[in-house]
């Protein structure tokens, strides 16, 4: 059984949302299973950045909207560190799309990995959890646009929006079998411009928040580790967004 504290963090590969949060919770102390799809090179980068900061890293590889290589990253996971306290479910895709050309297939798709992926992820996980004495820490990342959903993303934010309900349903369906289990959701608004964004859009997605400036992935990880050190927060919803959600300057 490993001396440090194991973090598994799905999407964390690419340099986005989720390899921020492992490289924080590996500054933290934590040993960290990184979790990728295709991005195999850019999770061997992500790798080799947190194995300098000392921790202990191993990289898997899964479709998790596969629920067979689901079990089976979950039991790699376990049988290499023996144990997980944290998921941090930040794997997703988000395409843009209007809403006349959206398909069946990108519907699917992106229930695929949002919404059925991070399902499988928090039962299985969640149930090894519920065998752990000490339980464990679930975190599910979400979209604050899922209350004011913006256009040409008709397909991601219905799938964005079950996460939150999964999150709440999860805390009961976990917490009742094992009061030390948590199961919460970040809502993450401007915190990673693509960097193409026009610069007029830009300026408007900034604005729109009462900060009036971009956040980072590092809020969404600080917002992690709050959520996984206050042991009497369950079943909540976080928006981590500037003030995009309660303010409505348009």
């Amino acid at each position: 059984m490993p001396t440090a504290p194991v973090a598994l963090i799905t999407g964390s590969g690419k340099k986005r949302v989720g390899a921020a949060i492992a490289e924080t919770m590996a500054l933290r102390g934590y040993s960290i299973a990184l979790h990728y799809r295709t991005s195999a090179g850019e999770a061997q980068e992500t790798a080799d950045t947190l194995l300098s900061l000392g921790g202990e890293v191993a990289l898997f590889q899964a479709d998790l909207a596969d629920e067979s290589a689901v079990k089976g990253l979950v039991q790699a996971v376990f049988a290499r560190f023996g144990q997980v306290d944290v998921l941090v479910n930040a794997a997703a895709i988000w395409k843009s799309k209007p809403l006349e050309e959206v398909t069946a297939a990108d519907v699917r798709a992106h229930f695929d990995a949002n919404a059925l992926g991070t399902f499988l992820m928090c039962q299985q996980v969640g149930l090894k959890m519920v065998a752990q004495a000490s339980g464990g820490v679930i975190i599910n990342i979400g979209d604050w646009a899922e209350v004011r959903p913006y256009l040409g993303y008709a397909a991601y934010f219905p799938s964005k929006g079950a996460v939150t309900t999964m999150t709440r349903s999860f805390a009961v369906e976990l917490g009742t079998r094992n009061p030390n289990v948590r199961v919460n959701a970040i809502l993450p608004g401007p915190v990673m411009l693509p960097p193409d964004l026009p610069e007029d859009e830009r300026k408007q997605a900034i604005d729109a928040t009462l900060v009036k400036r971009e956040g980072s992935p590092k809020n969404v990880a600080q917002a992690v580790l709050a959520l996984v050190e206050n042991d009497f927060i369950t079943g909540v919803c976080l928006p981590v967004d500037g003030g995009r959600t309660v303010y409505a300057p348009e």
